[in-house]
């Protein structure tokens, strides 16, 4: 048998999974006891544009740059479309978390992103 943690959306899992040489034997899941569940990752560093906002605009899916949607000081509401990313063959809106001004574009088309990349910045 081997043992598992895994986080779920910010929820921590303990899984027990059986090795078996015949057939599939389902996981045993349950809820981590809290002094097991991990700490969340640390945000990643803002290329060096980025310190200029306070409010970070992160990639929500891994994926490349389609287009660039928003510009260095253009007033945007919540909602707007500030990057487009492509991934697995869709088009897919990076919206601006709230009303602002766009202090940084930290990402450039064609460029590859992770999830939890800061692609721009709002004041």
């Amino acid at each position: 048998m081997k043992n598992y943690t895994i986080t779920v959306n910010g929820v921590a899992y303990d899984v027990t999974v059986e090795e078996g040489v015949g057939g599939a034997v389902a996981p045993v899941a349950r809820k981590a006891a809290p002094a097991q569940m991990a700490a969340p990752a640390p945000a990643a560093a803002p290329a060096a544009g980025g310190n200029a906002g306070g409010v970070k605009v992160t990639a929500s899916v891994p994926g490349k740059v389609f287009k660039v949607e928003a510009s260095v000081g253009q007033t945007v509401k919540q909602g707007d479309n500030i990057i487009i990313l492509e991934a697995m063959k869709m088009e897919i809106p990076v919206v601006a978390p709230q009303d602002g001004t766009v202090a940084s574009i930290d990402v450039a088309v064609g460029a590859s992103v992770e999830n939890g990349d800061v692609l721009a910045t709002l004041n």
